[in-house]
C-alpha cells in the first residue's frame, strides 16, 4: 500500500481477495441486475466513463486497473477525497492495482478499456423534480420515455443519442432495463451521467403526470391513425413526450390507448421500423430547437 494525497494504492495479486467483491461476476447479467441497485453501486468501465462520472459529481467506492492506467486517472481520484458516499467509509477511496490476467480472473472479461470504479448510485429525483429542474430549472420540453426496453446496448444508444441531440430528460418504465448497467453505461460512453432521469412508478399511469406538466405524449408505433413524424414536428407542441418501446413485441396496447398521439417514421425499401435506438435518433433530431 502507498498513499499520495488522498489516494490509497493497493497492489493486489489474489483474485479472491475479499475486498475486491465488488468487482467479481460481472458476467453474469441476471446476478448483476439482482445486485447492483440492492448494494446502491454500480460500475464505471474504462477512464473516460469514469472522468465524466466523476464530473457528474458522483462518487467512487473504489477504483480497479492496470498500473498503466493510473497516471491518466490520478489526478481525478486525488481530487475525490474521502469514501463519502452513502454508506461510505470515510476513508481514502482504495485504487486496486493488478496485473492483466488477475484483472482478468476478477472481472470475467478482459479489461483492454483501462480501468474500473465502483461507484455508488445516486439517489433518483421524484418525475416531478426531474421535469421541472431540467434546462437549469427552466423546465423540461423534451423527454424520451423508455417502455420496458430490455437491450442494454439499445438503453445506452438511447442515452448517448438523447445527449448529444439536447433531450432534456428520460423516463425509464418500472420494468426498462437498468442505465447504470455496466453494459449500458459503456455504450452511452458515460452520457447516462450527464442527462437527467428516473424511474416512473407506474406506466402507463405515468402519461396522467406528464400531462399534468404540460406535456404532449406521443408515442412511436405503426397503427393506422399515426401521423408521420414531419406531421406532428409541425404541430408545434410545446412540450412533448416521446414513448419507445420494447424491442420484439412494441408498446403495449395499454400504452397506445392512453397516450395522445400515435406517431410512426415513413419507411421505404421494404423495411417496415428501424432499431429502437436509431427510431430515437431519428426522433431527437427531428425534434430538435
Amino acid at each position: 500500500v502507498r498513499e499520495n494525497l488522498s489516494v490509497q494504492i493497493i497492489h493486489v495479486t489474489d483474485p479472491a481477495d475479499p475486498r475486491l467483491a465488488d468487482y467479481t461476476n460481472l458476467t453474469d447479467v441476471e446476478l448483476r441486475s439482482k445486485n447492483e441497485p440492492e448494494k446502491g453501486m454500480y460500475i464505471a468501465e474504462s477512464t473516460t466513463v469514469i472522468h465524466r462520472a466523476l464530473r457528474a459529481g458522483h462518487r467512487p467506492r473504489s477504483f480497479l486497473m492496470a498500473e498503466k492506467w493510473l497516471p491518466g486517472l490520478e489526478e481525478a481520484i486525488s481530487a475525490v477525497g474521502l469514501d463519502d458516499g452513502p454508506g461510505g467509509t470515510g476513508e481514502p477511496v482504495p485504487v486496486y492495482i493488478a496485473e492483466p490476467a488477475v484483472l482478468e480472473s476478477i472481472t470475467g472479461f478482459n479489461l483492454h478499456r483501462g480501468a474500473l470504479a465502483a461507484m455508488h448510485r445516486p439517489v433518483l429525483p421524484s418525475v416531478h423534480e426531474l421535469l421541472t429542474t431540467a434546462r437549469d430549472g427552466q423546465g423540461a420540453r423534451r423527454v424520451a420515455i423508455l417502455e420496458d426496453i430490455v437491450d442494454h446496448t439499445n438503453v445506452g444508444a438511447i442515452f448517448r443519442g438523447a445527449a448529444g441531440l439536447g433531450v432534456d430528460a428520460v423516463l425509464v418504465s418500472p420494468r426498462c432495463s437498468d442505465p447504470l448497467y455496466r453494459r449500458s453505461v459503456r455504450v452511452s460512453m458515460g452520457t447516462v451521467f450527464q442527462v437527467p432521469w428516473t424511474r416512473l412508478e407506474s406506466w402507463p399511469g405515468g402519461v396522467e403526470e406528464l400531462r399534468e406538466h404540460g406535456f404532449t405524449v406521443a408515442a412511436l408505433a405503426l397503427s393506422d391513425d399515426s401521423l408521420t413524424l414531419d406531421e406532428y414536428v409541425a404541430r408545434g407542441d410545446e412540450r412533448s413526450a416521446f414513448v419507445f418501446g420494447t424491442e420484439g413485441h412494441g408498446l403495449h396496447r395499454s400504452t397506445l390507448a392512453a397516450v395522445d398521439h400515435v406517431v410512426k417514421i415513413p419507411m421505404s425499401g421494404g423495411v417496415d421500423s428501424l432499431n429502437v435506438a436509431a427510431s430515437a435518433a431519428v426522433v431527437f433530431w427531428a425534434t430538435r430547437t
